[in-house]
């Protein structure tokens, strides 16, 4: 039988982010904020201590990241349900949470309203990614993933590197970054190098 009340964990590194859900959340009887941690790496201690009903994990934090975080804690308690709580909407992002265990993915401009709805449902046993999020997360299936090579090689390029310099860089032949620069712009779709960039920092492949 599902509980009346659901305690909660908020892992951020901004005070004031914390501070704002905790009083949305307390402003509903039904929501206990139990800890608030500022880093993955309290957010794991602190889940051991305390085994809140849910986690609000935020995807960017020092030491440890939210995707980090995650994984520990689903490792420490299976049944442990982990929201991931960012700004970043990209779908590379999202399914490297959802690998890690996270059973939901909220933007953090998201309604209160919605941020509850969330917490219910995923402590329902659901999962929760608003529309936004799961279009992005189609969508992917729908384009090539670069390789971790591709990924490499464009994050040498977003730092203004001639092929020259990034094959250098790489120890490979500059025809061999040629050669990937093409495959790069094929499965992004891009028209150019500095398109592909952008697209990459939007599904999340790094952040800008």
């Amino acid at each position: 039988m599902e509980s009346d009340h659901i305690s909660v964990m908020i892992a951020d590194d901004h005070p004031l982010l914390r501070s704002g859900i905790t009083a949305v959340l307390t402003a509903n009887p039904r929501f206990s904020v139990v800890c608030q941690a500022e880093d993955g790496i309290s957010a794991v201690e602190l889940h051991r201590r305390w085994r809140p009903d849910v986690t609000l994990m935020d995807l960017q934090m020092p030491g440890m990241n939210g995707i980090e975080a995650t994984r520990t804690i689903r490792q420490l308690d299976p049944e442990a349900r982990v929201v991931i709580l960012t700004t970043f909407a990209g779908d590379v992002q999202v399914t490297r949470a959802l690998k890690a265990g996270a059973v939901g993915y909220l933007l953090k401009n998201t309604a209160p309203e919605a941020l509850g709805d969330c917490i219910v449902s995923v402590h329902a046993g659901r999962r929760a990614l608003p529309p936004v999020v799961a279009a992005s997360l189609v969508d992917s299936f729908q384009l090539d993933a670069l390789s971790k090579r591709e990924v490499e090689v464009l994050r040498l390029v977003s730092g203004g590197n001639s092929n020259q310099r990034v094959a250098a860089q790489l120890g490979l032949r500059e025809d061999t970054i040629k050669a990937h620069m093409k495959a790069i712009l094929q499965k992004l779709d891009a028209r150019d190098r500095t398109h592909a960039v952008m697209i990459a920092i939007r599904r999340g492949y790094w952040e800008n």
